[in-house]
This record gives structure tokens, sequence and C-alpha cells, in this order.
């Protein structure tokens, strides 16, 4: 019974976390599934096509993080300053998040602008298939050309998602996800096939289509924003100026600082595993980039709940409830295992599903079956691994998250995929479940960090 009490909340806490989870779940389930639908799409025009936007799409994932993990560290204060009814303190780093999100962006379109060929190439070695590698090339061009158009919108949406989540209003954020999944659903279907008069563009129309989804989405929410300051007070003044209290920039460099280079690294790393599996031919790209696509939908149950503990948990912190915050933390690490659980079993199940919708190779829908199946069995220790990530990062505790994420990938993971995939004949599927095993140990460490609650603490105590 006492287990029981310790794992397992009352109607009052599920209520509290479905109030805050299921928009963000809803929000997820959107993204990933337009995401799926875009890939489905492009995947019926060829294969070629299919790798050539799967490459785009892994470095784009790269900004995607880098802008997540440059306004995280702001995240933490925003958080536990609306746990303090601090609004100023919500301003401040709203406007943080903004100056943060504009450098990122352009260093990104730089980057993207004059280095985008050599950066595609890395992923185009020869294949069993015959997959042709100059028109793959030349597709992921045509693709990264119009998706560099939709860098700007989509991190102005992430600096305003991200602060109302982190100050409870999670409905919005939803809205102008629904918005861009309309958006570019209805783009996708009359872009890529030229349907109702429209040239057929191909994977040019995908990118279209998503560049006008994301400006969508962020003039939606900018705009609810500004016409709802009752609901939203950080907004009010907040471009007056931009000047910033020397000290929240410091905290926000400190605690900010391990949690960008978490994200960048821990980006990097992930591209850089993609890498090592394109040795085995871009067959190999395809399945993971079919594989990824499928399984970040059906990660999105344990993705709402890590940013619940952050606000959750952030905010209990922040209104100095300590022993609370242990508990409800304890309590949503239990559900996101449990929900994950059952969900991979559903996976394993229907995983064959999924591939065979792609016009594709029989033995690329055999690898990509194989690479979600694995996905699937590892799903509850990647909830409880995510979940640590989260319960650590809402104290504030970034340094630790930096070694705990990054430094692994980079001192672990990496190291294996480099050296199974250049000096061994090991398939891509065997070399994904020994990159995958290697969650075990971060599940064992995560545990111990939890254990001895060094997070639990207050960072914006007396800031009011």
């Amino acid at each position: 019974m006492k287990l029981k009490s310790k794992l397992i909340g009352d109607r009052q806490f599920y209520k509290k976390v479905l109030v805050i989870a299921l928009p963000v779940l809803i929000q997820n389930i959107i993204t990933n599934f337009v995401s799926l639908l875009d890939n489905i799409m492009v995947g019926q025009i060829g294969t070629e096509q299919m790798s050539g936007v799967a490459i785009v799409n892994q470095l784009v994932f790269v900004f995607n993080i880098c802008i997540f993990g440059g306004i995280s560290g702001a995240g933490i204060f925003t958080a536990q300053y609306h746990g303090n009814n601090d609004h100023k303190g919500v301003r401040d780093t709203f406007r943080a998040k903004i100056l943060i999100c504009s450098a990122v962006t352009i260093i990104a379109t730089v980057v993207f602008c004059f280095f985008h060929t050599e950066l595609i190439s890395l992923f185009l070695h020869q294949s069993e298939e015959g997959i042709d590698l100059e028109r793959t090339l030349g597709y992921a061009k045509d693709y990264i050309y119009i998706m560099i158009f939709g860098l700007l919108p989509f991190a102005i949406t992430q600096a305003y998602s991200g602060t109302l989540r982190e100050t409870g209003q999670t409905l919005m954020p939803m809205f102008s996800g629904v918005i861009a999944f309309v958006t570019n659903m209805s783009l996708n279907y009359i872009l890529i096939f030229g349907k109702f008069g429209a040239p057929v563009m191909g994977v040019r129309g995908a990118a279209l289509a998503t560049v006008i989804a994301r400006f969508a989405e962020c003039a939606v929410i900018v705009i609810w924003a500004h016409t709802h300051k009752n609901k939203c007070a950080f907004i009010s003044k907040a471009y007056r100026s931009f000047k910033i209290p020397k000290k929240l920039v410091k905290q926000i460099a400190t605690k900010g600082a391990p949690l960008m280079a978490n994200e960048v690294l821990w980006s990097l790393g992930t591209t850089m595993l993609v890498q090592c599996y394109s040795l085995r031919g871009l067959e190999a790209v395809s399945a993971v980039n079919i594989s990824s696509t499928v399984s970040n939908l059906f990660f999105c149950a344990f993705f709402a709940l890590g940013s619940a503990v952050s606000i959750i948990v952030g905010q209990l912190l922040g209104a100095g409830e300590l022993q609370r915050a242990v508990d409800e933390d304890r309590k949503l690490i239990a559900l996101a295992v449990f929900l994950c659980f059952i969900i991979g079993g559903v996976l394993v199940i229907i995983a064959p599903l999924f591939p065979a919708v792609y016009n594709t190779t029989d033995n690329i829908k055999e690898i990509a079956t194989s690479l979600l199946r694995v996905a699937a069995v590892a799903m509850p220790l990647s909830a409880f691994v995510h979940m640590a990530y989260f319960t650590l990062r809402s104290g504030g505790k970034t340094i630790v998250t930096f070694l705990f994420d990054s430094v692994f990938v980079w001192g672990a993971s990496i190291p294996l995929a480099f050296v199974l995939s250049r000096f061994t004949d090991l398939s891509v599927v065997w070399l994904y479940i020994a990159v995958n095993a290697l969650e075990i140990i971060k599940g064992i460490i995560g545990f111990i960090m939890l254990k001895k609650k060094l997070w639990v603490q207050n960072l914006v105590k007396g800031d009011n």
C-alpha cells in the first residue's frame, strides 16, 4: 500500500496532469502526425526524394533542438517566476528567449546557405539498392533552399509557446499547432501532387507547405498573446525594451549555457549516429527516417509528460513546496513508464503496418519494421531517462543534465556506433540495438541522481 501511494496519485493529481499535459500531448501528436504524413507523401514520389528530404530534416532537426536548448535555460526561470507570481521576471525571461532565438536563427541561416552541399554529402553513401546519389543530392538542395525561410517563424513560435506553457497557458500552443497541421496537410496534398490546378512541385511543394504552415502557426500564437494581455501579463511592454537585469542574464547564462551546449551537442550527436548508420547505404538512411518519424509519434506520451514535469515541478519548486515537488515528480515518472509499457507493446504488434504504406523497396520496409520494434521495446526505459532529464533540469541542475545527456552520447554512443559501423559488418539493425542498449546505463545514472534529490531547490526565492 505504501508503494502504491508513492507511485499513484489521487484523482485531483491526474486531473492537474491532464489539464497541463493533454494540450501538449495533442500538439505533439499533431506535429509528429504532420511529419509522418509529410514523410509518407514524399515517400510516394520515390526513394531518392524521401532520402533527400530525410537528410535535410535531420539537419533542420539540429536547428530545432538548438532553439529548444537556447530557450530552455530561460524557461527554468519562467516556470519558477510564474510559480512565485513575478510577472516582471517572466517578461525578462521572454525577452531573453527572443534574443537567443534571433541569434540562433541567424547562425543557422548562414550555415545552411553556404555549407548545405557539404553537410548533405556526409550522408550520401552508395547502397545495394542502386539509389542515385546525385538525384538524392539534387532533391535535398531543392528542399533546403525553401526550408531556410521557415527557420525564423519556427524560432519565434517556440519563444512564445514555451513561455505560454510555462505560465500555464497550454491550450493556445495546441490550437496554433492544429492550424499548422491543417495548413500543412492541405498544402502538402495540393503542392506535392499538383492538385486543384497547382503545378506538381514534389519535394519543393513539401518544403513550401511546411514554411507556410510555420508562418501561419507563428501568426496565430503571436496575435493571440498580444490581444489577451489579461492572460499573458508578461507580454505587456515586452518589446518596449530588451534590457534584462544583469543578475538574471548571469543566471540564465549559468543555467542556460550547459543546456544550450547540451542540446546542440546532443542533436549533433544524434545526427552523427545517423551518419554512422548511413555507411550501410542510403537504404539505411531511409529506414531510419521511417522508423524515427513513426516512433516519434508514439513517443508523444512521455514527451508531453516531460513538459508536465517542467511546468508542475518547476512551479512547485518556485513556490517553495519542495516535498510536494518530489512526490508529484515521482508519480509523473511512474505514469510515463506505465503508459510506455502499454504503448510500446502496441507498437511491437503494429510496426509492419507503417513501412508498408511507403513507395520504397521491400528491404527498406523490413529494416524500418525491425528498427521500430527495437524502439518499441526500449520505450519504457526511454521514458524513464527522458523524465529523469526533465526533473534534473527543473531544479536547475544543468551541468548534471549536460553530463547525463550529451556527454554520454559523445562519450559512449557515438564511439560505439563509429567503431561498429566502420570496423564490423553488423547490419544497421544490430548497430541500432547496440546503441540503444547503452540507455540502460543512463537509466541507472538517472535513478541514482533522482534518489539523491540534489535537484530539489528554489532558484528564484526572494527575487520578486
